[in-house]
């Protein structure tokens, strides 16, 4: 069983991470531009403080947030989007505190869900451990933007694995986002945390496999770094494919980054 706990606990540690990356922020700076075309570091934490409320709301008041999905069927490309514009015009303290208000508030809320309870979402439903998990990853994505933009380098931790894991589980739908078959190959994974260990997933006879630092996965599943920039090697009809279309998160295929872009 998934240690639900851990999962909050690094979930914390991942917000706490970002967050120190605009705690002392000047006001001004908080309307840089960051790497996401539009966006800027208060668009950056809006998001994620505005997508922490919504899976609060799922965890805590299904009736309420199935009213936040049917205004999301409503606009489906641009709802979320609009959220982040919306809520990146407050006053940056109000927002900071509205951020770590929103997370406190989910890690309680999914501590408190009733095992084998799943959340309703915007997509399928979600078990609380994969909730905690999606949360975990998209603000690492973000943060990473937000380090980006103001040029600071992150000392990557074992935290990537969830990361990494979403990156891996999302292999069938990056092909079908793309408009490319289902892949019916498993493909093996062998990532090298930043502690040196092995973390591996699917089978070890797969003639499809992935080697790779997990960071460079994690850059090249949430599309934060090109594919020509990263220690990424791949073998295989269906993993050389995978890494040209990889994606972990939800919605249409990212830009993504220019070759040689934060390189």
């Amino acid at each position: 069983m998934t240690d639900i706990s851990a999962l909050l606990a690094d979930l914390v540690a991942e917000s706490a991470s970002a967050d120190a990356l605009v705690a002392e922020l000047p006001e001004e700076r908080w309307t840089t531009a960051t790497p996401a075309e539009g966006w800027t570091i208060a668009h950056q934490v809006a998001h994620l403080a505005w997508t922490d409320r919504q899976a609060a709301l799922a965890a805590t008041d299904e009736e309420a947030f199935a009213d936040t999905v049917k205004q999301a069927q409503a606009n489906p490309t641009g709802f979320v989007d609009e959220a982040a514009e919306a809520w990146s015009k407050r006053d940056p303290a109000e927002l900071l505190r509205e951020w770590r208000q929103s997370r406190n508030d989910l890690a309680q809320a999914l501590a408190n869900v009733p095992s084998g309870q799943k959340l309703p979402w915007f997509g399928p439903p979600m078990a609380p451990a994969s909730m905690a998990t999606a949360r975990i990853m998209e603000t690492w994505a973000h943060g990473q933007d937000i380090a980006d933009a103001l040029k600071v380098r992150r000392e990557p931790t074992a935290r990537l694995r969830h990361v990494a894991h979403i990156g891996v589980r999302a292999m069938g739908f990056a092909f079908q986002i793309h408009g490319l078959p289902k892949p019916t190959e498993p493909v093996r994974v062998e990532l090298t945390g930043p502690g040196g260990e092995v973390w591996t997933w699917n089978d070890d006879a797969a003639e499809n496999r992935i080697t790779a630092p997990a960071l460079d996965f994690c850059f090249l599943v949430t599309q934060r770094r090109h594919l020509d920039d990263l220690d990424i090697t791949a073998a295989g009809p269906v993993a050389t494919e995978f890494v040209q279309v990889a994606q972990a998160f939800a919605g249409l295929p990212g830009a993504g980054r220019k070759p040689g872009e934060f390189a």
